[in-house]
């Protein structure tokens, strides 16, 4: 007789989560370090795990405060391959709080730059650029003489 169940079905909701898990652990390549405590992962390796955590909750929305911090420049490119792959593979708005301004202007689609909560300009990363405003409140006025 054969069975009326998926083999998915069978499962009990702490192996389907615990299965969940492990599957998002092996798409960010973090599989190998699976029975680590985070908090003794390397930094950038928490920084991934973090994200899996998010991604694990099936958002529509994913809000990055910073993700560049404290990284180098080859972290910080890698970094902006990792935010690419996770928006097309998981069909995400991502909304990025960042300083780091190569990261901000290359990755990102639209931007609103803000200075002491009050909205300076917003636009496309061509439009940011050069805005008088913006060049003035983060370069200072001697910017652009």
């Amino acid at each position: 007789m054969g069975s009326a169940f998926s083999h998915r079905s069978l499962l009990s909701r702490g192996e389907r989560i615990a299965n969940l898990a492990m599957d998002l652990l092996a798409m960010f390549n973090l599989d190998g370090v699976a029975e680590e405590i985070s908090k003794n992962l390397p930094y950038g390796l928490q920084r991934r795990l973090e994200i899996a955590r998010a991604i694990a909750t099936s958002p529509k929305l994913l809000l990055l405060d910073e993700p560049a911090a404290g990284m180098d420049p080859a972290e910080i490119d890698q970094l902006m391959e990792f935010i690419r792959w996770i928006r097309e593979k998981f069909d995400l708005t991502i909304i990025l709080v960042e300083h780091q301004m190569r990261l901000v202007m290359k990755i990102c689609e639209r931007l609103q730059v803000l200075d002491f909560g009050v909205t300076l300009a917003e636009g496309l990363p061509v439009q940011i650029q050069n805005n008088p405003k913006v060049l003035e409140a983060y370069l200072g006025k001697g910017s652009q003489e």
